[in-house]
């Protein structure tokens, strides 16, 4: 079985290494025994097809290289919502989770629109929040870990993915719910990155992925039992931190 992953401005949306959120999810579903094609999408390349998509992703990006993406992004608006309304697993990474939205404003005042797949805005700052998180999601038990570097608040997101945050920033402040998830659609501003730092995360995106093909998603091998022994450090260790403020 052969997956097709496409990764959108991998250049240009590149920060905190976000790209390793798409290296680890191919790794999980090779190590499974099926196949995986990374095409990459270039600003101002012919756009492609993305009928038969197996999984979109965008990386992070500066406030700046963002609105360079977004420019050429929009071309894709309609196909992105069609696959997002079909199911197609997805996930946007770090700013790239603002362009999923109605509008990004930035720290000069200037408006930009944005894909319309929801209706949460997003409005940038001069000030940066930089602070480890720590919160849980709906979809399973365990904590979910991360970094976050931003400057924006995201106002009227109705399905955050972290539910529930204990510590750390965000949507739209301390100890706010944060990112969006949507059906298949997988949006936050936590580095890591993220499916990285939390494998259990890893495995119910591969899940969705081998489900919609007909698919079972085997146990993790080696190298995910040394992933979960690194998450449980940091998760133990984050959550001990939540419990002292």
């Amino acid at each position: 079985m052969e997956f097709r992953f496409v990764h959108f401005y991998p250049d240009l949306m590149n920060l905190y290494g976000s790209y390793a959120n798409l290296s680890v999810l191919r790794r999980r579903l090779e190590a499974a025994g099926h196949a995986v094609r990374v095409d990459r999408v270039e600003p101002g390349a012919p756009a492609g097809d993305l009928s038969d998509a197996d999984f979109l992703f965008m990386g992070a990006g500066t406030e700046r290289r963002q609105k360079a993406a977004l420019a050429d992004f929009l071309r894709y608006g309609d196909q992105v919502r069609t696959a997002a309304e079909s199911g197609t697993p997805m996930l946007f990474a770090g700013t790239a989770m603002e362009l999923l939205g109605a509008s990004i404003t930035d720290a000069d005042g200037t408006v930009f629109p944005a894909l319309g797949l929801a209706a949460f805005t997003s409005v940038q700052g001069r000030t940066r929040f930089v602070e480890d998180v720590y919160g849980s999601t709906d979809l399973f038990p365990e904590a979910v870990v991360g970094f976050m570097n931003k400057c924006s608040r995201i106002e009227g997101v109705e399905t955050p993915l972290l539910t529930q945050v204990v510590m750390g920033w965000g949507n739209t402040g301390q100890r706010t719910p944060e990112g969006f998830h949507r059906g298949n659609v997988f949006a936050s501003e936590l580095t890591g990155p993220l499916l990285v730092k939390n494998p259990r995360l890893l495995d119910e995106v591969a899940g969705i992925l081998c489900r919609r093909r007909g698919l079972s998603l085997p146990p993790a091998g080696e190298e995910g039992r040394w992933a979960a022994a690194g998450y449980a450090v940091t998760a133990e260790q984050l959550r001990l931190r939540s419990e002292k403020r």
